[in-house]
This record gives C-alpha cells, sequence and structure tokens, in this order.
C-alpha cells in the first residue's frame, strides 16, 4: 500500500522492583521471573563461554557506560552512568564476572544527570560518589543491593569522583583533570581546598583522538602502590580516541610514575570489533585472579550505546599490570534473548526506565496492565524506556487507547530525534519528532505493535488480533542516531509512551533478538 505523508509540527518529550516476565536463556529454556528484588534475571546479553582471548564482549549490553565494580566475598556488585534515566544507580549482581542481574538502585527518583560514579566498599559499609547538577554526591547502604540512603551533597565541582583511603585510614576522592580532595572520617563531606596532584600520561601527537580530557579516576591499592588509573582521549569521536592509562605512587597523593604499558587499553584501528575502549575499573576474584571493566562501542553501533566489556589483567614483574587479552580479542556474540513482560504485576522491574522523572510519575501499574495519560501541559513528558542490546532486535507491545489519546510504541534517541508507530480511536500511523504520516483505519482503538530493527533498518508493523500483521509502508535507517550525531551520549531505547488526551493500557511487552554477527 502507499501512504500519503502529512507533515507535522512533531509532538516534543520533554524504587520499583521486577514486575513478572519471562526470559529465554541461552539454551532456549524460558525462565519464569518472580515479583523479588533478588530474582531479577541474568541480563539478557550476558551469558558467555570461556576464550582463550581473556576477554568477554559485551558483559552487560546496552548503554551502560564508566563501570565501577567492587567484590564482597565471593559476590560482585557495579553501577554505571545513568544519565537522566530513573531510577538511576541500577546496581548489577554476578558471581562470575560475565553473568549479571539487576538487583537494586541506589537512586529512585530524579535528582539530576548521573555521571561516572565510584562503587566503594569502606568498614563494611557501600558508597557510591557521582557527579550531578554541578557538584558531587554520595549515597550509601548497609547492603550494596540496597537500600541507600538520599543522596549527601559533597559541594564540591569536578566529575568522576574516585575514592582512595590512606595508610593511615583517611579517606580521599580523585576528579577529573588530576584533582584531589580530603574527606572527613565518614566519607559524608570534603575537609579543605581541592589541590591538583596529578599530571596524567601524554599519547604521542599523531595519534587520531577526540581530545585529551582527562577522566575516570579509578584507585586501586596493591602491594604497596596507589594505581591511579584514568580515561583520556575522549570517551566518544573516531574509533581510536579513548583509551586507558595508569599510574603508580607510594601515597594516594603522588608522586607519580606512568606505566611503561601506557595504554593499557586502546582501540588501534576501526577495523577492530569494539571502539573507543576505555574508563577502566580493576578487579580481583577470591582466587587472585585480576580482571577489568571498561567501556566501548560495537564497531558500527554508537546506536547501541557504552556497553561494559571484561578483560583478563596480569600483574608483571615489575610491579605493573596490563591487559592479559591484549585488547584484541573478542568472545562469542551474546546469545539469542527473549525477554517477555506482561505489564500487569504490582510494580515495574528494573529493565524500565524514565528520564528525569521516575516511571510512577506518569505510569501506572496494575492487574490490568501498565496504563499512562497524555501529558498535559507542564506535566512530565518521558516515555517509559527498555535498553536494547542487540544489532537486530523485534519489540512488540499490546496497546488499548480510549479518547483521542496515541498510544506509541518508538525508537528514543532524545526529544528530537524519535520515530515509532502509534495507535488512535482512528487507526495506525508512523510518525517522526520531525513528521507525521497517513494513518491507516483500523477499529476499536486497539493494536498489537512491533518495530523490527535489523542492523539499523527499521520497519514497522501492526495487528489486531496478535496473529495476522501488515507491514506499514514505511522503512527507516537509524545508524546516525548516536551521541557523535546528536549529542548527549545517549542511546536509541526502546519507549513506549501516551500522546494526546485520553489513556493508553499498555500490556504483553516482549523483546527479542540474535545474536551478534559484527565483527566475528
Amino acid at each position: 500500500m502507499s501512504h500519503a505523508e502529512a507533515e507535522s509540527h512533531g509532538e516534543g518529550y520533554g524504587l520499583n522492583r521486577p514486575a513478572r516476565s519471562e526470559l529465554g536463556d541461552a539454551s532456549g529454556q524460558d525462565v519464569v521471573l518472580q515479583d523479588s528484588v533478588t530474582r531479577d534475571p541474568v541480563h539478557e546479553d550476558s551469558v558467555f563461554r570461556d576464550t582463550e582471548a581473556g576477554m568477554y564482549a559485551p558483559i552487560i549490553a546496552g548503554n551502560y557506560a564508566d563501570p565501577s565494580i567492587i567484590r564482597v566475598g565471593d559476590d560482585y556488585y557495579m553501577t554505571h552512568s545513568s544519565y537522566k534515566l530513573t531510577p538511576g544507580l541500577i546496581i548489577w549482581h554476578s558471581r562470575d564476572l560475565r553473568n549479571w542481574r539487576r538487583v537494586g538502585a541506589a537512586l529512585t527518583r530524579y535528582a539530576g544527570d548521573v555521571w561516572a560514579p565510584d562503587f566503594v566498599m569502606h568498614n563494611d559499609s557501600f558508597y557510591i560518589y557521582y557527579p550531578a547538577g554541578g557538584t558531587n554526591w554520595v549515597v550509601t547502604a548497609c547492603d550494596p543491593a540496597g537500600p541507600w540512603s538520599e543522596p549527601v551533597s559533597l559541594g564540591i565541582r569536578g566529575i568522576d569522583p574516585g575514592h582512595t583511603v590512606a595508610p593511615d585510614g583517611k579517606r580521599y576522592l580523585h576528579m577529573s583533570g588530576g584533582a584531589f580532595a580530603a574527606l572527613s572520617d565518614d566519607g559524608l563531606s570534603v575537609i579543605g581546598d581541592v589541590k591538583h596532584v596529578y599530571d596524567g600520561w601524554r599519547y604521542p601527537k599523531d595519534w587520531v583522538v577526540e581530545a585529551y580530557s582527562l577522566e575516570g579516576p579509578k584507585v586501586t591499592y596493591h602491594n604497596g602502590y596507589y594505581y591511579l588509573t584514568v580515561a583520556v582521549g575522549g570517551t566518544a569521536g573516531p574509533p581510536t580516541s579513548h583509551m586507558a592509562v595508569s599510574s603508580r605512587s607510594r601515597t594516594p597523593w603522588g608522586p607519580w610514575e606512568h606505566s611503561p604499558y601506557n595504554p593499557i587499553v586502546r582501540t588501534w584501528s576501526k577495523e577492530e570489533p569494539w571502539w573507543s575502549k576505555g574508563h577502566a575499573s580493576l578487579i580481583d576474584t577470591p582466587d587472585g585472579e585480576w580482571w577489568m571493566v571498561y567501556h566501548a562501542y560495537r564497531n558500527g553501533y554508537h546506536t547501541l550505546g557504552r556497553q561494559t566489556l571484561l578483560e583478563r589483567v596480569e600483574w608483571t614483574a615489575d610491579g605493573w599490570f596490563r591487559a592479559a587479552g591484549r585488547g584484541r580479542g573478542v568472545s562469542p556474540s551474546p546469545p539469542q534473548a527473549v525477554l517477555r513482560d506482561s505489564l500487569n504485576g504490582a510494580e515495574l522491574g528494573l529493565h524500565w526506565q524514565c528520564e528525569g522523572c521516575s516511571p510512577s510519575c506518569r505510569f501506572r501499574a496494575g492487574d490490568e496492565g501498565l496504563t499512562a495519560e497524555g501529558p498535559a501541559e507542564g506535566m512530565e513528558r518521558s516515555p517509559l524506556f527498555f535498553m536494547p542490546g542487540h544489532e537486530r532486535y523485534t519489540a512488540q507491545v499490546e496497546i488499548a487507547v480510549e479518547g483521542a489519546a496515541e498510544g506509541r510504541l518508538l525508537l528514543y534517541y532524545n526529544e528530537s530525534a524519535y520515530l515509532g508507530i502509534g495507535i488512535s480511536a482512528e487507526g495506525v500511523r508512523h510518525f517522526r519528532s520531525f513528521k507525521s504520516y497517513a494513518v491507516i483505519p483500523t477499529r476499536g482503538g486497539h493494536a498489537f505493535l512491533r518495530i523490527v530493527n535489523d542492523e539499523h533498518i527499521v520497519s514497522f508493523y501492526y495487528s489486531s488480533d496478535g496473529a495476522e500483521w501488515f507491514r506499514y509502508d514505511k522503512t527507516v535507517e537509524v545508524s546516525g542516531m548516536h551521541h557523535n550525531t546528536l549529542g548527549g551520549f545517549q542511546s536509541l531505547r526502546i519507549g513506549l509512551d501516551v500522546a494526546g488526551a485520553g489513556k493508553a493500557i499498555f500490556r504483553n511487552f516482549s523483546y527479542e533478538a540474535e545474536a551478534w554477527t559484527a565483527g566475528q
């Protein structure tokens, strides 16, 4: 069929526990997820086999950048930058460093854009230091899964705080740019002035990078040395930009000696399967092995954001560490994933987030489904987001609308760059941030909607019964919807939304994805 295109002004887009869902594991069997934080699913993109490369890529797929990791006995916990996404600072748990599940969130309401946190265990208590809203903050907990305290402002500018403790028990924060601040004994306030104590390793001038941008300091104490690992080179830009470099000192404040193995991690060529590798955090195992987590873009897939990778570390005879996988190998791709969420539980799962507000500000979970109304003037406008992590995937949802509302399934980068398919009382239509397309009449204000993203080629489908499907006569190429063209360090996310006066009820969301192929 052929559709006439109609120009429009475009519609701007201004702690919960897991709901009952189903997740297909690597064996193809369904796992029923219960309504409990401790039984949140193993991340759908994180089941791997050992490889000789000593690298697992990714361990958490999707836009999970700036990883910070701790070990508590045999358990590992990790968190990442969450930007405007709420709940924020999602806490991930693993027993083997490769298979991860969400177990909590440190921030249950929006309080500024959250970047590059540092996850800390000190004296059997847990801290997350992070920048937001032009200052730095800390939250605390007795259990890494939570509950977490209200944020406490540290009152200092700068980004990417990195915590460390001196031999006398005094606590400090390293910051981006080489800044350094002393903390109170309880770690909840800054003492004295911020000082400059570190000048990072410099790469050769002919390297193709985005900018120097010394950031992301992480401190590891090992065999009498403080190892300060930082990111330089810019976190996006050309594929060869980002890198992790390290220096060491006998004290937390220097003087510093740069590693002869710098850069510890870097993408050397655009032909590699992972681009812009950097922002590393070290972790040891109970058996004495060492690893590091860092982020990177999949080659050709900036749209998926910066994903979390794992690589083995080895210590040299002269007391330095280096990447044991040499940063060039890649593990088998994530397996096929299936996630089904009926959306009829008492609460939404942690795989759902909004930007700038809690999901409960707009979306109400209940036995009949997930209900939301079109935003009135001045109301929160964020869609409800799910983070995809594959090159090829299908997202589907059932929507019923009332009044003049349009229920939407969309792919969303930001309020100026989005596209999708919607159902209203008049029928089904495709829309983009800058244009509206013709309505295909349907009956009853009810439809099953489907988006298929096949390596950046996006198609749209609709059905009245979930069995017989029709393709909307519009296909879109979305490879340019990412940070290097639009800014913001976001990814192209799946969203549920409502526009217009009225409400929509969402049921039976599903995400099905195929294993990755690029770079294999």
